[in-house]
């Protein structure tokens, strides 16, 4: 035996039977791809990004708003990660004239809501961050559609709520995960015309 020291790291066996390091660094995360789509609710609506207004929204859009593509037209950029996970690390970006706008969630008034940020998503990001969801199938039934859940806390997923006769982004803290929430189901589309 020698006098050399040897570092230890603790484990634990989860119920997946998988072995995790304690104390080690937090996921990081690097862009692998980007994709562009558009965002549909249950009912049709458009995800629509006005940045002057401080607002994300589901509207019913015409044509001519459509070929414009401000605000609608979103990159989903996704990104691998060191951590296992079944779940897909994804953020979001859209152009709204010549600026790129970040989604990111922020504390007001000690709730979680949902903002757009002047700036390019980064292509690498070191740790946790505030830009970052997990794209989960909505249910084992319906392969088209997607919820997101904020990375920073299990359980709050992107949704959209009524308020003064707009359908807003918002976050939304589901009881369980497995819950069947049409307020957080996503259709992504490359194409405007596509319907639910």
């Amino acid at each position: 035996m020698s006098c050399e020291e040897i570092a230890v790291c603790a484990v634990r066996l989860r119920e997946n039977l998988c072995l995790y390091f304690e104390e080690l660094e937090c996921d990081a995360f690097c862009k692998d791809k980007t994709i562009k789509r558009f965002f549909r609710n249950v009912n049709s609506q458009l995800l629509v990004v006005r940045p002057d207004l401080n607002v994300a929204a589901f509207e019913d859009v015409t044509d001519q708003e459509v070929k414009s593509g401000s605000g609608m037209y979103f990159d989903i950029h996704c990104y691998k990660t060191t951590a296992p996970s079944a779940r897909m690390p994804v953020a979001f970006s859209v152009q709204v004239e010549d600026k790129s706008y970040y989604m990111c969630c922020e504390k007001e008034h000690g709730k979680m809501v949902v903002r757009f940020r002047e700036g390019e998503v980064p292509k690498d990001i070191p740790g946790e961050s505030n830009i970052i969801f997990f794209k989960k199938t909505f249910t084992s039934c319906s392969s088209k559609a997607f919820k997101f859940e904020y990375s920073l806390e299990q359980g709050m997923f992107l949704a959209f709520e009524e308020e003064d006769s707009l359908r807003k982004l918002i976050l939304k803290k589901l009881p369980r995960e497995d819950e069947v929430d049409e307020t957080t189901k996503f259709v992504t589309s490359h194409n405007e015309r596509h319907n639910l």
